[in-house]
């Protein structure tokens, strides 16, 4: 008998499994190869570790997650302000919790750049400039097929097409 694992997260204190479809497994490579250039020469790590947001008892599990790679040495979870970026790309099951709940928490816990592939609306959505009350900078959202312009430290655009 085969046992598949199933990752959980804990959004705002409830434990919600994780899984996901080879559609949202292929979107996160299509993504990682593009940062893949932009990554060991800056000294960054792109994965998928657990994401604490302190003083309160919720973990995230981003689809990715761009932290200094000094940091991807370490065992515990990070707290979002130690990121560079996160991306999280939407399942029916989760949708909406990628686009508030999850928006709302990286803004207030300093994730610098999130970025929102929504697969079900087909579009990209870039967030910058957190704060306690969210986000201030939003680029997007940008129709799949709409290069999507990472800055510092990626300097890249990213082509959405295959998305």
């Amino acid at each position: 008998m085969e046992f598949e694992t199933v990752e959980t997260e804990i959004i705002e204190g409830v434990a919600v499994p994780v899984a996901h479809s080879w559609a949202h497994q292929n979107t996160m490579d299509l993504l990682r190869q593009q940062l893949a250039p932009a990554l060991r020469p800056n000294g960054l790590c792109a994965g998928s570790g657990d994401l604490a947001l302190p003083g309160t008892t919720d973990r995230y599990l981003p689809d990715l997650a761009v932290v200094p790679a000094e940091l991807a040495r370490g065992e515990g979870a990070l707290p979002p302000d130690r990121t560079l970026l996160v991306v999280e790309a939407t399942e029916p099951s989760s949708a909406d919790t990628d686009r508030t709940v999850k928006r709302r928490r990286y803004a207030r816990f300093g994730a610098p750049l999130y970025l929102l592939v929504d697969r079900q609306e087909r579009a990209c959505t870039l967030f910058s400039q957190p704060g306690a009350l969210g986000y201030t900078r939003v680029e997007g959202p940008h129709p799949f097929g709409v290069p999507v312009r990472l800055p510092e430290p990626f300097e890249l655009d990213l082509d959405t097409g295959e998305f």
